[in-house]
């Protein structure tokens, strides 16, 4: 309610309140914009090639899957291998047990060599290329790829 002494806010007025307002909210805006510019664009990805251990580390027969990584590595009398653990329907992440790797979102099942068996994926798991570093450590590098069967010996 107005007081019996206030007068009404003209029209022009009005507008040219509104019009400073968005000036200063256009202003703020582009401000804000500025200063990103100078903050980095991206965040740090974790390297796709990393290392898993000596190979006197892994006993025979074990099944390892590295901290904060997505896949298995295994260790038998053949060799090295490492299998991505990324369902290649829609990138769950499978879980191993005795008969294989299982999706446990969409049924997809794959052999323990990584063929697909049953479910949704169409492709098989992909393998990655192990090699060893020269400080003897076993590196693994999920940005290279390798035909299924390829192992690794030391």
């Amino acid at each position: 309610m107005s007081e019996p002494g206030d007068k009404p806010v003209k029209r022009r007025d009005f507008l040219g309140i509104a019009a400073f307002g968005t000036f200063l909210i256009a202003s703020a805006t582009a401000c804000f914009g500025i200063v990103r510019l100078f903050l980095p664009k991206l965040s740090p990805e974790l390297s796709r090639r990393f290392e898993i251990g000596e190979p006197q580390g892994f006993l025979l027969d074990e099944v390892k899957v590295p901290a904060g990584r997505s896949v298995y590595v295994f260790h038998d009398t053949n060799g090295f291998y490492a299998i991505s653990a990324k369902c290649t329907h829609l990138g769950c992440i499978v879980s191993y047990g005795p008969q294989g790797f299982s999706c446990p979102c969409h049924g997809s099942r794959f052999a323990s060599d990584g063929r697909v068996l049953s479910g949704s994926a169409s492709k098989a798991l992909e393998w990655y290329a192990i090699s060893l570093a020269p400080n003897g450590q076993l590196v693994v590098d999920e940005g290279k790829t390798v035909k299924t069967g390829t192992f690794f010996n030391v």
